[in-house]
């Protein structure tokens, strides 16, 4: 089988979490933290709109991870994403790194919003 490394072409990449700390970028952010090919920020969680807002007509798709497992996403949550037509797919947290990591690697324009995986 022949293995090659994925580029990013320029992209910041999940490069690896643990118990309430995400790292992308070489950047380490404690607690819940917001992804895009630029670059890693905090992110404050539900109650934090206004970044996510900010993704409309910018990203295809805003991955949200939920936590360690999938969980339902706040009502006025998913409310205020839909009436900005931010698309946008919750997923367990691990699961929503990999698969921003993979799409951002096929040139998506994606974001992740990551509450801590565990």
């Amino acid at each position: 089988m022949r293995i090659s490394e994925t580029s990013f072409n320029g992209a910041v990449a999940v490069e690896g979490y643990g118990p309430g700390f995400w790292r992308a970028g070489g950047v380490l952010v404690e607690g819940p933290a917001l992804v895009r090919a630029e670059g890693i920020a905090p992110w404050g969680g539900y109650d934090d709109l206004a970044p996510l807002l900010a993704l409309a007509g910018q990203v295809d798709v805003l991955l949200i991870g939920t936590g360690p497992v999938m969980d339902y996403l706040p009502k006025p949550f998913r409310d205020a994403l839909e009436a900005a037509e931010l698309g946008y797919e919750p997923m367990g947290s691990t699961a929503a790194a990999r698969t921003y990591n993979v799409l951002v690697s096929e040139g998506r324009r994606v974001a992740a919003a990551l509450l801590p995986a565990g």
